[in-house]
């Protein structure tokens, strides 16, 4: 056997000869050295890891490859939509993101005066007109209102309107939607009628608008799409995970177009008292707009928000044959398991280093060309951290690497965060700016990557990447860049 050290994973290759081998070490992409083995070396065997024994397998590349170059596979976005504490509109979506300003208040969606944490990233003044007719409004969840009105928003950005979509072959165009929790206030709802009133008073749109594949099939519905149609639930990774899943429907040529994203509604008592009980949210009543702090040495814990991000994701032959306007391009993306706890990150930080590498490979990119990350970033003291050591673990030089949170303003979406955060990382590929992590003002020595603090930065994004992991050790990556012919 010989080994390749590939991003600091033990990568394995069987060779035919039996008494010795070559070690062969990389950086990044480039062999950088050339060591003869005995089959008895000890350099062969990869150092224990507390957190158990972890074998990954990957081909040992030596030079960066080549981008995809079919235009039946390769896959760009035509359109955006979403749902935010700022709004609908992603211009002014992005501006505020620019300005640092936090979308963060107290809550009064629901009581929450007895709570132990009363504010979050609660959107206001949310209307569904034109979206939504008035009967379904009143019924649907909040998670299915924000989906269905990112996602017509998108399809409307992507200029796709029911119009254009009459004369087009909607069995190529699917629909994948994540949620981590779907129709939480429903459930709430039924659960409680159950309780106090029995169960011949629960609402017959209990259980379809509690389920978490709603937002994928409603949309469809509406719009007649009739492609893929399923959802992913991977809690905070699920928008990625729906990201990655549709981007291979296209390359597989299962569809032309795909709608995908992810929503959440989790701004509920329900919701922020289950948080609360799991000693992950931040306790900053006082303070509450500088509460989301990542990297920040008192940060605290987490702030609840929510939300729909939607990307209209489309084949590059198809992009081009009806002529629509390309925003940027999907490269690819990868997921992983920590396969280590429900909801602790793991410490050596291998599942997601692993994940960031094989993202990158499935982009056929390497390393040195990422010089942008939209991180992960939640505030938390152990995840932010292992986010960080992970990353550091793939990237040897992080000198040119530019890394945010937009949890910071806007608190975390759960299964929309990936969706709103990959807007905001496509936004710094199309303006090239980098919107700041706001509430920085100890960083932790151990982060040595430029977080943009408190203010924007001027970057031009060569490729960039977003990070999104879940409860469960559910780790997700996506690879995006500027569309070039």
């Amino acid at each position: 056997m010989s080994s390749i050290t590939y991003s600091n994973l033990i990568l394995k290759k069987t060779e035919s000869r039996i008494s010795g081998g070559s070690h062969l070490q990389y950086n990044g992409l480039r062999a950088i050295e050339t060591v003869k083995l005995t089959a008895n070396s000890a350099s062969c065997k990869p150092k224990a890891v507390k957190c158990g024994r972890i074998r990954a397998m990957a081909s040992p590349a030596v030079s960066a490859p080549k981008r995809e170059t079919d235009p039946k596979k390769r896959v760009v976005i035509t359109g955006m939509g979403l749902v935010s504490v700022f709004g609908s509109d992603i211009d002014n979506f992005y501006n505020k993101l620019l300005e640092g300003q936090s979308g963060i208040s107290l809550i009064d969606s629901f009581d929450a005066s007895n709570y132990s944490v009363r504010f979050a990233g609660q959107i206001r003044d949310f209307s569904s007109e034109g979206y939504i007719d008035g009967k379904n409004d009143r019924r649907l969840d909040n998670c299915w209102r924000y989906c269905l009105v990112a996602g017509k928003r998108a399809l409307d950005d992507a200029n796709l309107g029911q119009q254009v979509l009459e004369t087009m072959d909607k069995t190529r165009i699917g629909v994948l939607v994540g949620s981590g929790m779907g129709g939480l206030n429903v459930f709430s709802d039924g659960v409680e009628a159950l309780l106090q009133r029995g169960y011949k008073k629960i609402s017959p749109f209990f259980i379809p608008y509690s389920i978490t594949n709603m937002g994928s099939a409603l949309l469809a519905i509406e719009t007649g799409l009739m492609g893929p149609n399923y959802s992913i639930s991977t809690a905070c990774a699920s928008a990625n995970h729906s990201f990655c899943a549709a981007a291979n429907h296209i390359r597989r040529g299962d569809a032309d177009i795909m709608v995908t994203g992810g929503t959440e509604a989790g701004v509920t008592a329900t919701g922020v008292g289950g948080f609360i009980a799991c000693r992950a949210l931040s306790q900053r009543n006082d303070d509450y707009e500088k509460a989301s702090r990542p990297w920040d040495t008192n940060r605290d814990g987490f702030v609840v928000g929510e939300g729909s991000g939607i990307l209209v994701m489309e084949s590059l032959e198809h992009a081009l044959k009806r002529g629509a306007n390309i925003i940027a391009e999907y490269l690819g993306g990868a997921a992983t398991c920590d396969a280590h706890h429900m909801t602790d990150p793991r410490p050596d930080g291998l599942g997601v280093s692993s994940c960031i590498t094989k993202g990158l490979l499935d982009a056929r990119i390497s390393p040195e060309e990422v010089n942008y990350i939209n991180a992960h970033a939640t505030s938390t003291l152990a995840g932010d951290l292992a986010e960080v050591n992970a990353i550091k673990k793939v990237f040897k030089d992080t000198s040119e690497i530019k890394m945010n949170g937009t949890k910071s303003m806007i608190g975390h979406g759960l299964g929309a965060a990936g969706g709103i955060e990959a807007i905001a990382t496509i936004k710094a590929i199309t303006t090239g700016w980098l919107h700041p992590t706001i509430n920085q003002h100890e960083l932790e020595p151990r982060v040595t990557i430029d977080t943009v603090p408190n203010v924007k930065k001027q970057h031009e994004v060569n490729v960039g990447i977003s990070n999104s992991f879940g409860f469960g050790g559910h780790n997700s990556v996506v690879v995006f860049a500027p569309y070039r012919p």
